[in-house]
């Protein structure tokens, strides 16, 4: 009985001391964290209590040349109300709730006003902090609910509480949407294409913070407003983009391409001068039937250009002397062969031709054997003379997504007897259409290659951060002499040969029509027992005498008939430059005033102080527009000579046209320009428009002209 008794108290003591010893731990493990781990699990707390929150910058606007809105991020508001701040009292809330559960009603329409007011009473009784008003509240709408009764006591006394977010919306929704950009993917994998993605750093701008803390629901309410840090909102990208044009352009291609039930078919219209691109069209037909941007074919799409590149091998034989305009070319009745492989003119017939009817007529035999007989004991020297002109070269544009352009040398492993002649013709190369365009747009900017430029400036807070301004490629692509040619073949295309249609009565069209097979990759240009696929172009710049705008047009694979570029391209290249040539009166340059038919005697555009002393000795009275202006322009309004200001700002190119040299030198040389100079008397013309920013170095081609001397007066 004692051992069953003392086997007892031995377990009840193991039992005691288990205990005792378990207690102990827990004792020493509150001694360690209060002593020693406080600061620790204090931190921990606070982070699953309180936190920093982001706070994401509006992103910036995407504007058209003139302003106008190509992507805009729109504010969506939700509103919560802190109903248990300090200074809503009890006597407050009673007072306000019903006028403001009225206006609410009034303003939302979707609940009467008792449904407000007992949304409001209810949150008051359980103490809410975080109680929502509504979502999906325009800026307007929150402006008018700042002056509801509470609300309009602040944005702290007033519990109000405003969470935003911002949609991205195209006002013009799909007009040029490949360039201007949209938001792709989701997630790690969101990007953005066009210049969304280009200039995301810029139209991001940068994050704020503010502390918030959870409160019941597992909802976050800000906690301490006045610690909140604001977000600086994105710059905004102006680009060169004309609104009008881009619209004109997509409106043509997509009438064409309806017509011919093309594949797909893209546009560019770029300045001569500077490089601005002022449209650009890409239409794809999707399974629909319909015809939307879903490819941005005017940069990316890499192929053999055909007939157009033609222009390149004549360049390179002008450049090297080793024919001229006259040279004769043997056609061989539309037929030849190299190394047993035959090549064909599209119409057969033509004999021995001068190089420019070659060109006129877009003869591919008479191209070919012209660099073949030049050029076939040193294909290589043909070659070095396409990559001195550039064509080359990737342009280094202001978007991704530019397709590379390739022509090989004698070194490369697919260089064979057959590469030079079908080379000079357009074919075993790739070029996008943004390549060939700059070719061109060079020859019209007698010989000065420039970069197509997509952006103009970037601003902030409507002051201008960065400004792009024309950026020089290759300053002179072939000898000025070889240029000259080339405008002169260019224009003969229009005049006399495949690009007649399109020959306009009010103004001179330069350009080259271009038909190419489409090729499928290593499956040879007749898939199966499909026809040929064939791409339709048309090229060029207007006007020819003055060129203001370049342009190309591609259609690719049209169904109804009619392949070539002068059908299916050449049409858009002409009701574009009529449209162009109807709303833009400056699109030709008058030459000064006839000084025969006037009873004013023709004066330079010079300074004020001149011009007034010269027309006093004459005995005329003149009348000063604006007395303040060192630089005035003379017009006649009947009885006197007004002296109209002529305006000069720094870092803008000014109108010099009607000046006399020193005058216009002077002007030139104070903004910083490298002055070129051409023909003697009066300016007539000058290579950069008046108004295009400019930057000290840039050179200027300014012409002059003499004008009748009898009558002329020089300030």
């Amino acid at each position: 009985m004692k051992e069953i008794k003392k086997d007892i108290l031995i377990r009840v003591y193991l039992v005691y001391l288990v205990v005792l010893l378990f207690g102990l731990v827990i004792i020493g493990r509150v001694i360690m964290i209060q002593q020693f781990e406080k600061e620790e699990f204090l931190e921990m707390a606070k982070k699953q209590e309180i936190h920093l929150e982001e706070l994401v910058a509006v992103r910036g606007n995407i504007l058209a040349d003139d302003g106008s809105l190509f992507a805009v991020s729109v504010p969506n508001f939700e509103v919560r109300m802190d109903i248990m701040t300090d200074s809503i009292t009890d006597k407050v809330f009673t007072s306000n709730v019903d006028s403001l559960a009225i206006c609410l009603s009034q303003l939302f329409k979707d609940r009467p006003a008792s449904a407000f007011k007992d949304m409001l009473c209810e949150g008051r009784r359980n103490k809410s902090r975080y109680l929502l008003i509504h979502r999906d509240i325009t800026y307007p709408q929150l402006n008018e609910m700042r002056r509801f009764p509470i609300f309009k006591r602040g944005q702290y006394k007033g519990g109000l509480i405003v969470l935003a977010q911002y949609d991205r919306e195209l006002p013009y929704k799909s007009l040029a949407r490949r360039i201007v950009g949209y938001e792709s993917g989701e997630g790690d994998k969101k990007v953005f294409v066009g210049l969304e993605g280009a200039f995301t750093k810029n139209l991001e701008g940068v994050n704020g913070q503010r502390l918030v803390r959870r409160i019941s629901g597992r909802a976050w309410m800000p906690a301490d407003p006045e610690s909140q840090v604001e977000p600086q909102n994105g710059d905004d990208v102006v680009s060169t983009l004309d609104v009008n044009l881009q619209d004109l352009a997509e409106s043509a291609l997509r009438k064409e391409l309806i017509a011919d039930s093309a594949d797909h078919g893209c546009v560019i219209l770029m300045e001569v001068k500077t490089g601005y691109l002022r449209a650009m069209a890409n239409l794809g037909r999707t399974k629909k039937g319909t015809y939307e941007e879903i490819f941005n074919y005017a940069i990316g799409e890499s192929q053999e250009t055909g007939s157009t590149f033609k222009l390149a091998s004549f360049l390179v034989a002008l450049n090297d002397e080793k024919i001229n305009l006259a040279t004769p070319l043997n056609c061989y009745g539309g037929i030849t062969s190299y190394s047993g492989r035959k090549m064909e003119d599209s119409h057969h017939g033509l004999g021995v031709l001068t190089a420019l009817q070659v060109f006129e007529k877009s003869s591919n035999v008479g191209t070919s054997r012209m660099i073949y007989s030049a050029y076939s004991t040193n294909p290589q020297k043909y070659i070095d003379g396409l990559y001195k002109i550039g064509i080359n070269r990737p342009l280094g544009l202001q978007i991704a997504g530019e397709g590379k352009p390739y022509i090989k040398t004698t070194k490369s492993k697919y260089w064979s007897a057959l590469s030079l002649p079908w080379i000079s013709i357009g074919y075993e190369i790739s070029l996008a259409p943004i390549h060939l365009l700059t070719l061109y747009n060079a020859v019209a900017n007698n010989g000065v290659m420039v970069k197509p430029l997509f952006v103009r400036e970037i601003r902030r807070n409507g002051r201008i951060i960065q400004r792009f301004n024309p950026v020089v490629l290759n300053r002179q692509i072939v000898s000025p002499s070889a240029i000259e040619q080339a405008k002169k073949m260019l224009e003969g295309v229009v005049e006399e040969g495949t690009g007649a249609s399109i020959k306009s009565p009010n103004y001179k069209i330069a350009g080259k029509t271009g038909t190419a097979q489409i090729a499928a990759g290593n499956k040879g240009y007749r898939q199966g027992t499909n026809q040929v696929q064939y791409k339709g172009s048309f090229v060029g710049y207007f006007p020819a005498d003055n060129p203001k705008y370049s342009l190309i047009v591609v259609i690719n694979n049209p169904k109804k008939g009619k392949y070539y570029g002068g059908a299916v391209a050449a049409p858009v290249f002409r009701e574009l430059s009529d449209k162009l040539y109807a709303i833009r009166p400056d699109i030709l340059i008058p030459l000064p005033h006839d000084t025969v038919s006037s009873p004013l005697p023709f004066a330079q555009a010079g300074q004020f102080k001149d011009l007034s002393e010269a027309f006093r000795i004459l005995g005329m009275n003149t009348r000063a527009e604006n007395g303040s202006s060192s630089w005035v322009r003379p017009t006649d309004d009947g009885d006197k000579i007004v002296l109209s200001a002529a305006s000069v700002v720094k870092g803008t190119m000014p109108d010099v046209c009607g000046m006399g040299l020193k005058d216009a030198i002077f002007l030139l040389e104070s903004q910083g320009m490298n002055v070129l100079v051409n023909g003697r008397g009066t300016v007539v013309k000058q290579s950069i428009a008046p108004g295009m920013p400019v930057s000290k170095g840039m050179p200027v081609v300014i012409e002059l002209q003499v004008r009748n001397e009898k009558t002329q007066i020089k300030a």
